[in-house]
């Protein structure tokens, strides 16, 4: 018996399993790619790259919330010559496609990091975070705005001859809105949702937890507003949806790929458990098998379709 396939495309690129990590969560993929199964992920998707490195937001940076966390790292990184000298040469060893997370204050700066990576090898993608609620500069101003949003990716698509996919924010009236503005402006893909704008308080210090005050609430208590999103967003674009959202388990991800999503990437679930992708993986391959369903592309928008 033929086992189903898992392989998937995202503008053009072959992807031999839908399962991606979610920028942010899994680091440059060094801390993790030791415990797991590479060939349980389609790509690693790398932590927010910007032009000079960052050095995020004061402590503390994350605090547990019912079903979920904030966090309020402010994406702090290497910056993109060191990503590129040091991190990225260990992270090739693995085989796998990179899809690089670019990030930065002003226009300007997404395709100067761009233009720095474009000679990197083992890169596949760029993704444009124009989503992160927890920095004071550029992240989600960028993303609340179809006319901003566009112009970012209007930028990156002028020096990138690789891929572009935009990753969307949640924390806007009307996503769609947004997902047709990228569309419009070449995007090739877009990546949904990042995380929504949260609060939590120390009741006895009577004072916000995070030092950043506000931070990106994700976990399984997000999972049912980011599938009507995915299902939204993919029902009016005709590029692929990459969906993310508090996926846990292979039912979740079913979820989001059966919302629409052609590929799913995993966050914080990484954080207790590592070996989820292979669990999702196997989880997979046995609903289709009972199925009798041969691809992954016969479940996507299956809800809908």
């Amino acid at each position: 018996m033929t086992i189903p396939s898992l392989k998937t495309n995202i503008a053009g690129l072959t992807l031999e399993s839908p399962i991606l990590t979610a920028s942010g969560t899994f680091g440059y993929g060094l801390e993790y790619l030791p415990l797991m199964d590479p060939k349980d992920l389609g790509a690693v998707v790398v932590k927010g790259t910007t032009l000079e490195p960052w050095p995020g937001n004061p402590p503390p940076r994350i605090c547990e919330t019912p079903a979920g966390m904030l966090n309020a790292i402010g994406l702090e990184n290497c910056g993109v010559r060191m990503f590129v000298e040091e991190k990225l040469p260990r992270l090739v060893s693995y085989g796998l496609p990179i899809i690089v997370n670019v990030a930065g204050k002003t226009l300007d700066e997404y395709p100067q990091v761009i233009e720095l990576l474009e000679s990197a090898e083992s890169i596949v993608a760029y993704e444009l975070n124009i989503s992160c609620p927890n920095v004071r500069q550029g992240g989600m101003a960028f993303g609340t705005d179809p006319k901003m949003a566009a112009s970012v990716t209007l930028a990156a698509k002028q020096v990138a001859t690789r891929p572009v996919i935009v990753k969307l924010s949640p924390n806007v009236t009307d996503i769609t809105a947004i997902a047709l503005a990228v569309e419009a402006a070449g995007a090739d893909a877009v990546s949904l949702v990042n995380t929504f704008v949260g609060m939590a308080i120390d009741i006895d210090k009577r004072r916000p937890l995070l030092g950043n005050q506000v931070g990106g609430l994700s976990g399984p208590a997000i999972r049912p507003l980011a599938v009507r999103m995915v299902w939204q967003v993919a029902q009016v674009v005709d590029i692929p949806v990459i969906g993310m959202g508090g996926i846990d388990s292979w039912q979740s991800a079913l979820e989001f790929i059966l919302a629409g999503a052609q590929a799913v990437a995993v966050g914080t679930a990484f954080f207790t458990n590592p070996g989820i992708a292979q669990e999702i993986k196997s989880g997979l391959i046995d609903y289709m098998e009972k199925q009798g369903v041969r691809t992954v592309d016969q479940l996507v928008g299956a809800a809908w379709r």
